[in-house]
């Protein structure tokens, strides 16, 4: 599973003072998890933030990020942004903060059952 050690680290440091962040593999790279809901997620091409509907229709009209596609489905919430628009520490901080507004108020995800 290949996914970019240099914006991991990033995400690591924008969430350390964070109180319960756990990092789960999966979408092809590492997901962290805040108050046990999925927040961003780290891949080889950028990051996938989960950031709302409503945000993610105005970011999309922006053209800085594309919506996340899942077996034909699109996932209206989630983004995914590339390398090229994370490089200044403005627009890393705008994509880092607006999942975390949205974690906020987001929904956990059902546990599945043993």
């Amino acid at each position: 599973m290949a996914y970019n050690e240099v914006l991991t680290n990033r995400v690591r440091e924008a969430l350390a003072d964070r109180p319960v962040v756990d990092e789960v593999k999966m979408f092809q790279g590492v997901c962290f998890m805040v108050d046990d809901k999925m927040c961003v997620c780290v891949n080889d091409q950028g990051l996938l933030c989960r950031i709302g509907r409503e945000q993610a229709l105005t970011e999309l009209e922006k053209g800085d990020c594309r919506q996340m596609m899942n077996g034909g489905r699109v996932m209206k919430d989630f983004v995914y942004v590339d390398m090229e628009n994370l490089q200044s520490a403005k627009n890393f901080d705008h994509w880092i903060n607006l999942a975390l507004q949205f974690n906020k108020v987001a929904k956990p995800s059902k546990k599945k059952k043993n």
